[in-house]
């Protein structure tokens, strides 16, 4: 079992950055960030692979979103830079062995850390 715990969300105004942390209780090959936001489904935004360091990112966050891991601390990021109203959710982090960008691949999720976008 690992525990995952999210940390890093607030409220910012549009064109503002967070960096939100999740510190996993131990070693997955596979970290990734989903959102959710009101009304909406749960959606994988960014994953990084341990050891090659890949990474997936969905298009509505490419360029503007950087996942990274230090596997020494058991911790991944996510660097949110130009942030938008559509950005505004429940951020998740989540941990497996495969990877990628869907739900499916995940077997341990955190309970999540709130991004708000201002206008």
């Amino acid at each position: 079992q690992v525990q995952l715990v999210e940390s890093g969300g607030g409220s910012v105004q549009v064109g503002g950055s967070l960096n939100l942390s999740c510190v996993a209780s131990g070693y997955r090959s596979c970290m990734g960030w989903f959102r959710q936001a009101p009304g909406q489904g749960r959606e994988g935004i960014a994953a990084i692979v341990g050891g090659s360091l890949h990474t997936y990112y969905d298009a509505s966050v490419k360029g503007r979103f950087t996942i990274s891991r230090d596997d020494a601390k058991n911790t991944v990021y996510l660097q949110m830079n130009n942030l938008k109203p559509e950005d505004t959710a429940m951020y998740y982090c989540a941990a497996g062995v495969a990877c990628g960008l869907e739900r499916k691949v995940y077997m341990y999720w955190g309970k999540g850390t709130l991004v708000t976008i201002s206008s």
